[in-house]
């Protein structure tokens, strides 16, 4: 037919087109950058919400989509669990993240509720073969240590675990202690297997917090320890007010579920899971199926929680000004008292809380060696009362406190501890190991006319506030920016102001009036009793008790160190102050070490002192461990076996 091509002519085109396509290459290759291929390597459902590359290669193997599997999810994970083609590493930890990812889709619980029973499975699932991936598969952990992959799965197994704990605490009041097994999603919960503590004999938290997704101000670092098994807060009930002791009721608690079998087939069999609720300050690895592996560990949540919580700012003004508060000194454990490890005290300043050590703690407690070596307490006391009456106060809230803990007085945590005080704090420490004599007698102002037996009960009354000698327990001091000889600062019209809004315990005044009757007698023109003077009154370098304690020996076991903030240094030294206290005030002779930091006042948060007072704390336990192993005698604990690896 005219203008018809010929019936050669699009064959001839079919035949070009298939030479053409023969001669073209199949594969290319582009470059990606950097940023990409680290994306692309890491990402997972945890941090994107899509399927890893890992993952995705896996399912193409055995002939399979990410929408195959989201349309049939039961298909899905039956081909993988069965097909040909995978090795047990591969089929496992994407059967992982596949459950993981259904278990993400299907949680619709919201804080503080509890999860459905399909996303509970679900997390169940994906922990399991997260598990028996881990352990039951040819290679040993330890020869995946380098492998991204390895990192991904222990995350999946680390998030679903974090996310069932949560739903078999909640499940905890309803089942009592007379327990073994409990049904719980299709699944049967063993008993937990526990050595987290609580204080007050409680090992059952009131409330657990996951510790993954918690952010802090205020706090510089965070330190935790990678690991296996997911990271909580653990918060018992607040303690009884039957001492002056207050054990920590916000913990480190670390959970890891373990699927019990003996071979990799019974493991994916079981529907038995066991809760692991471990305490990190006491484990640093865990033993599952013949492996020792490293366990994880946030420290710094616990302590965020508790100073976001406590409210120790408006209390410790309360107190100040008399309008509730602190009455009586506390003694704050930190940790789980440990008899076998060294104790450091810390005392805070003027109108000041624990919250004056918010990163110093954080950060001693965050070094791994002085975490193993030492266990940190911190004295809280109202800063209105005069020194005198805290001094005798604070010293009766340690002995009644060691003594609680260690009545024979013999284990490592009752004996050569350390104190550490920050201003007002640091002037209660040097007198804590200080040794009165007869020597503060004389800043009393005894009525001329008491007769020999009115002198002698006055003494009896006044003895537990202006006689004392040094705790024995104590054998090195640390100082910093402390008004050992008072500050000129108290002086001030601001400062006076500030006094004279203080108000002092009803207890206190009424044993103050009385004692200051029968030393000074009554105001002639008032006939009332003289004031009694306050905590600012004590720090001021005029005043009476501060200028007479400043002379007091330091017991020559201890051993003390200074650091001192210099504000706006101009001249010499010696005429250079933080900004409240003078260096003259703050420096002590015969300190084994002085540090001069640029700062003011709050010298304790800079990161020089903390890294100074972490060199202490080493120096320490380095010479007590010479003392313990190598059998050197206290007095000799410089000669060169101890010094040399104390630094």
């Amino acid at each position: 037919m005219k203008g018809r091509p010929p019936r050669w002519i699009p064959r001839a085109v079919v035949l070009v087109a298939l030479l053409l396509a023969s001669g073209c290459a199949m594969v290319g290759v582009r470059h990606i950058a950097h940023k990409d291929y680290t994306a692309q390597r890491r990402s997972d459902v945890l941090n994107t919400r899509a399927l890893s590359d890992s993952t995705v290669q896996s399912l193409n193997v055995v002939a399979l989509s990410r929408d195959q599997c989201a349309e049939n999810f039961t298909r899905c994970t039956n081909t993988l669990l069965y097909s040909d083609g995978l090795d047990d590493e591969r089929r496992l930890s994407a059967l992982a993240e596949l459950w993981l990812a259904f278990a993400m889709q299907s949680d619709r619980s919201r804080q503080g509720e509890a999860i459905g029973d399909i996303a509970l499975d679900a997390y169940l699932q994906s922990a399991r073969y997260a598990y028996a991936y881990l352990f039951y598969t040819a290679r040993a952990p330890g020869e995946r240590a380098f492998e991204t992959r390895q990192s991904q799965v222990l995350d999946f197994y680390n998030y679903a675990a974090q996310r069932a704990v949560m739903s078999f605490f909640k499940l905890l009041p309803t089942l009592g202690t007379d327990w073994e097994r409990a049904p719980v999603a299709g699944w049967n919960l063993l008993k937990p297997n526990s050595d987290v503590y609580l204080g007050s004999s409680e090992r059952i938290p009131r409330e657990l917090i996951p510790a993954e997704g918690l952010r802090f101000s205020g706090l510089r670092d965070v330190y935790r320890r990678d690991g296996f098994g997911s990271e909580f807060v653990a918060i018992g009930a607040h303690a009884a007010d039957d001492g002056p002791w207050r054990e920590p009721n916000y913990v480190p608690l670390t959970a890891a579920l373990q699927f019990p079998g003996d071979t990799l087939q019974s493991v994916l069999d079981t529907r038995d899971v066991r809760v692991y609720a471990k305490n990190p300050y006491l484990d640093s690895t865990i033993a599952l199926n013949g492996h020792t592996i490293p366990l994880a560990a946030n420290f710094t949540a616990p302590y965020g929680i508790w100073l976001a919580q406590s409210g120790f700012a408006q209390e410790s003004l309360r107190s100040l000004f008399g309008r509730g508060g602190l009455t009586r000194p506390r003694v704050l454990l930190m940790q789980p008292y440990n008899p076998n490890r060294l104790t450091v005290i810390m005392l805070h300043g003027l109108a000041s809380s624990p919250e004056a050590w918010i990163n110093v703690v954080n950060e001693v407690m965050g070094d791994e060696q002085l975490r193993r070596t030492y266990q940190v307490w911190e004295v809280y006391y109202p800063t209105n009362v005069p020194v005198a009456v805290n001094l005798m106060q604070i010293r009766k809230a340690l002995d009644e406190t060691l003594h609680h803990f260690d009545p024979s007085g013999h284990a490592v945590a009752s004996n050569h501890i350390v104190l550490v005080g920050h201003s007002m704090g640091g002037v209660l420490a040097r007198l804590l190991v200080s040794s009165s004599d007869d020597k503060l007698w004389g800043v009393i102002q005894e009525r001329p006319n008491l007769s020999d037996e009115q002198r002698q009960k006055l003494r009896q009354r006044l003895a537990p506030y202006f006689q004392f000698e040094p705790m024995p327990q104590v054998t090195r001091a640390v100082f910093l920016a402390a008004p050992h000889r008072g500050t000129p600062v108290a002086q001030w019209t601001l400062a006076r102001w500030v006094g004279s809004l203080i108000r002092l315990p009803l207890t206190l005044l009424e044993e103050g009036k009385n004692i200051v009757s029968a030393t000074q007698g009554k105001n002639a023109e008032s006939g009332t009793p003289a004031r009694i003077p306050n905590s600012i009154d004590n720090l001021s370098n005029e005043d009476p008790f501060i200028k007479a304690s400043s002379t007091l020996p330091i017991a020559p076991t201890v051993r003390y160190h200074t650091i001192v903030g210099l504000y706006k240094t101009k001249g010499p030294l010696t005429e250079s102050d933080d900004g409240v206290v003078p260096y003259v005030s703050a420096h002590l002779d015969g300190a084994d070490s002085e540090l001069s930091v640029p700062s003011w006042h709050d010298v304790q948060e800079t990161p020089q002192a903390i890294i100074e007072l972490r060199r202490i704390l080493r120096l320490h336990a380095s010479l007590l461990h010479c003392l313990w192993q190598e059998g050197v005698s206290e007095a000799n604990l410089e000669r060169p076996e101890c010094t040399a690896d104390a630094h």
